[in-house]
């Protein structure tokens, strides 16, 4: 007999997304015993578990955000019934960066919430696995923080560009920190990345969402440009030249189709997305939430390799449900609009296709890091 299965959010957040501040989840206490536990339930007829996921998060915690449609995992536990019956059962969870805290919310004097460093919710919780899930969420924090503070606040900032960098390059190219620029760009890609989710959510603030998207695109050329320079100056490379061109390019690439996307939404004026693009769209800040998280171990590519395949592996994973829901969303719209609101069909179109070549860019950078694995391992 197959155990129960239920869904669960993890919602998590970092105070400054685009820096090195540690991420942080939410857990909320259990209505009848006080536990730590994460907002999770049953799947209703009809909803798709990652959208259950995120209803309970609101629900039960008050989080409203991007939820990734393709689960971090599963764990198993034991729930007790009214009859007395201990049953097993199977929950996956569905990572949702938070977008909006509410103040109040449907359950808030059944629970308390509270956020988590990663380490503390793992010790928190009761079931062993589901604390090893939380542990594998962001397994490698970023490296040597204090000596990045500098460059990630200012891989962070909205204005001054032309300023920050100055200080940026006169640092750099000398020492050739190529590990350096590598996180930085991945920082600006998860800046671009938590924007975008923004964009697509609830429709408020529109205009502000795509400057910043427009802006954490400029911090990515510069860091590119930086990271060209740099690599024809030095004389010394961690990687093969080319492997470090191809990386930084490819991670570039995932800004630039996201700078992409919001200019074809502010052009036409878009702003009623579908659900399919929504879950595009939070696949997108998965993605570049696991890319941040690769970006650090390249440091010690011999030791972290399986967890850098693992996390690659995750992320052409994502790419192939992307593609799913990008059909699924191109049926619906051709259904909805095809025959007599033409332009609209052509508008979604436009919309998906964007998407779609966010997350493929994410793939590309998957590939490039598994190649340096095998040139490494």
């Amino acid at each position: 007999m197959q155990p129960i299965r239920q869904i669960a959010a993890l919602p998590y957040r970092s105070e400054d997304i685009a820096g090195d501040s540690p991420v942080q989840v939410m857990l909320i206490t259990s209505r009848d015993t006080g536990r730590w536990v994460m907002p999770k339930g049953n799947i209703g007829p009809g909803v798709p578990p990652h959208l259950a996921a995120a209803a309970e998060a609101e629900e039960e915690a008050g989080i409203i955000g991007a939820v990734c449609p393709v689960p971090l995992g599963s764990y198993r536990y034991r729930k007790r019934r009214g009859s007395g019956a201990s049953l097993m059962v199977d929950v996956d969870v569905f990572p949702l960066a938070a977008t909006r805290v509410l103040d109040s919310w449907k359950e808030e004097k059944q629970r308390e919430r509270r956020w988590f460093s990663l380490a503390e919710a793992a010790d928190a919780v009761d079931e062993e696995d589901l604390g090893e899930l939380i542990r594998s969420f962001a397994a490698s924090e970023f490296k040597s923080a204090a000596a990045r503070t500098g460059l990630m606040s200012t891989v962070s900032q909205k204005s001054g560009i032309k300023a920050m960098f100055a200080w940026f390059q006169r640092l750099l190219p000398r020492t050739g920190n190529f590990f350096e620029m590598f996180e930085a760009q991945a920082a600006a890609v998860l800046a671009a990345a938590d924007a975008t989710a923004r964009l697509f959510g609830d429709g408020k603030g529109a205009n502000e969402h795509i400057r910043e998207i427009i802006e954490r695109e400029h911090d990515a050329d510069e860091i590119t440009r930086e990271v060209l320079q740099t690599v024809r100056r030095t004389f010394l490379t961690p990687f093969d030249r080319a492997a470090i061109t191809s990386l930084i390019g490819a991670l570039d690439d995932t800004v630039d189709e996201m700078q992409a996307a919001a200019q074809a939404i502010d052009l036409y004026g878009f702003a009623d997305f579908t659900p399919e693009m929504r879950d595009m769209a939070a696949i997108v800040v998965d993605a570049a939430r696991l890319t941040a998280d690769a970006m650090p171990l390249l440091r010690d590519v011999a030791r972290n390799g399986r967890r850098l395949h693992e996390l690659t592996e995750r992320l052409v994973r994502m790419e192939g449900h992307a593609d799913e829901i990008h059909t699924e969303g191109l049926k619906k719209a051709l259904k909805q609009h095809g025959e007599n609101d033409t332009l609209r069909f052509v508008v979604e179109r436009e919309i998906y296709k964007h998407l779609e070549r966010i997350v493929d860019a994410f793939e590309d950078v998957a590939d490039e890091i598994d190649g340096i694995v095998i040139d490494h391992v």
